[in-house]
């Protein structure tokens, strides 16, 4: 009897924290670049003396889905959007350099640029910071044009150039602050076939109808693992009636 009642037990702790990853992307549907996280299940045998017959139900994480999200206008000079593959080299608050398709920077108090999440965004010297200006502009490759206060139009000069990359994404891992590492550390190079669009964001890859359908799947089977542990319960039941009795 315990059998299956314990890989419905299991089934149903796993279905539980693969809804979580499903809720987690629906709530992110509007979140820029953001990538969605998906989950695939596999049957992994309990290993043990008097556990030959046991299976537990795993919901794995099957990774990210890298696909690119569709562009939307905004026309804002310090919105960019990565064309294609590629990411924009941010520093995570631990300091080590991460990456991410969320192209909606702003320039702090100090000529900082960031990120909508607050994360500096880098270049092949450090965190970008520009000087006072009258107007910013980035062009396709990454590099960072101002006017500097006071001047006029032509004194346009380039100061910076954000690092964009494209490491494989085999090698890559999502953090915990939605931001992407090297799994063996370290820095990706600039590469230089990487560009931007300048006044375009960027929108999450998460397919709300699809998550939706996915949501309502899982769903149903945790309802049927619950039912499939009340059956193996009442059939216990049964069986103690059945013994007593005879």
């Amino acid at each position: 009897m315990d059998r299956g009642l314990y890989v419905a037990m299991t089934g149903a702790k796993q279905i539980m924290q693969a809804q979580a990853v499903n809720n987690n992307n629906i709530a992110n549907v509007s979140t820029t670049g953001f990538r969605a996280d998906t989950v695939a299940f596999s049957s992994q045998p309990i290993y043990g003396a008097g556990y030959a017959s046991r299976v537990n139900a795993v919901a794995e994480d099957n990774g990210v889905d890298f696909s690119t999200g569709p562009l939307e206008s905004t026309g804002a000079s310090l919105d960019i959007a990565v064309n294609g593959s590629g990411f924009i080299a941010v520093q995570g608050a631990d300091g080590q350099e991460a990456y991410t398709r969320a192209g909606g920077l702003k320039v702090s108090d100090t000529g900082a640029v960031t990120t909508e999440g607050g994360q500096a965004v880098l270049s092949e010297s450090g965190p970008v910071q520009i000087p006072p200006a009258s107007s910013i502009t980035i062009g396709g490759d990454g590099t960072i044009s101002v006017v500097p206060l006071g001047l006029a139009a032509v004194a346009q000069s380039q100061v910076d150039r954000i690092k964009l990359v494209n490491p494989s994404t085999k090698t890559l891992k999502k953090g915990a602050d939605g931001l992407f590492y090297l799994t063996a550390g370290g820095k990706a190079p600039t590469d230089e076939t990487v560009h931007v669009s300048s006044g375009m964001l960027e929108s999450s890859n998460v397919n709300p109808a699809m998550s939706l359908v996915n949501m309502i799947e899982l769903q149903r089977m945790y309802e049927f693992q619950i039912k499939s542990m009340n059956s193996a319960d009442t059939n216990e039941q049964s069986a103690e009636r059945m013994m007593l009795t005879s």
